[in-house]
């Protein structure tokens, strides 16, 4: 019995070490870079979150095995156990930190859509992932792989409109016919801004707040109006009729003020595209009654 005592206390040191790692020095660290501003810090610390206690107790255990009297059999297995859990936190770091950077890089360029991508960065952390632990269990993943490759195909097949919404999205983003925040216009009748574009389904918000859902497949073969396209100024022509016996001067002068006016509370970006007025035609209309 007391060649346990040494294995239970490393256990005990684990949990406790990494109580105080994520309760204390992980706050305290990341209240210090928070308050710096120093970018991609809360990203860095919101995917670290729990690993610290996580790998400090997956330490307590192992040096528990190694000063334990289990037979090397069991202890392997264990050891490989413990292996397979810190490479899977790690992955799961890895994944929020590549989700989290391309949401950051994305933001920053004006249109594009966040979910479809930063989707795939995490997608791909994990199957990368899941590789490496297999290849740690001793699975020779080289026949895992052709068999994949060879039922890729079947469910390929079995998944044809799913994949064609898929690499939809991604014509969609590539040929940048649709950005995030554009206006659009369907030839279906539908109209709103583009919410985000998913790996299935592109998101519209329409002016009375409800959001139409269309394929990707449809909307990358749809006849469309992209109000933002090329740019998201636009030239909207209105008629304006005025008293034959006006002063034109002065219905110019007042019209283009309003308009002036109408800008800067609606769209006050735009206050570098002066509005103008153009006289047509001036009609007299009779009265029948005369």
């Amino acid at each position: 019995m007391m060649e346990w005592i040494t294995p239970i206390w490393f256990i005990i040191a684990g949990f406790v070490a990494g109580i105080i790692g994520e309760k204390v020095i992980f706050k305290k660290l990341e209240t210090l870079v928070t308050n710096r501003r120093i970018a991609g810090s809360k990203i860095i610390f919101r995917s670290l979150h729990r690993m610290t206690f996580i790998w400090f107790v997956i330490a307590g255990f192992f040096w528990a095995i190694l000063s334990s009297p289990l037979k090397p059999d069991i202890a392997i297995v264990l050891q490989k156990i413990l292996t397979i859990a810190l490479l899977f936190s790690v992955t799961l770091v890895l994944a929020r930190l590549s989700a989290g950077f391309v949401n950051l890089f994305i933001r920053r360029t004006e249109g594009v859509p966040t979910s479809l991508i930063s989707n795939l960065a995490k997608a791909t952390v994990f199957v990368l992932g899941t590789l490496i632990i297999l290849q740690t269990m001793g699975v020779q993943i080289t026949p895992i792989i052709t068999t994949l490759g060879i039922g890729g195909i079947a469910v390929g097949l079995a998944l044809q409109d799913t994949l064609a919404n898929l690499f939809s999205g991604f014509y969609l983003i590539i040929s940048k016919q649709v950005r995030t925040g554009d206006y659009v216009k369907l030839d279906a009748g539908h109209e709103g801004y583009v919410i985000d574009i998913y790996w299935r389904n592109t998101t519209i918000k329409e002016m009375s707040n409800n959001v139409v859902i269309v394929p990707n497949s449809k909307l990358s073969t749809a006849i469309f109006t992209n109000y933002h396209l090329p740019a998201k100024e636009i030239t909207l022509t209105m008629d304006v009729g005025v008293s034959y016996d006006s002063d034109l001067e002065q219905v110019e002068k007042v019209t283009v003020q309003v308009a002036k006016e109408v800008m800067q509370e609606i769209a006050p970006e735009l206050k570098e595209s002066e509005p103008y007025i153009a006289f047509s035609s001036l009609v007299r209309y009779s009265n029948n009654n005369e």
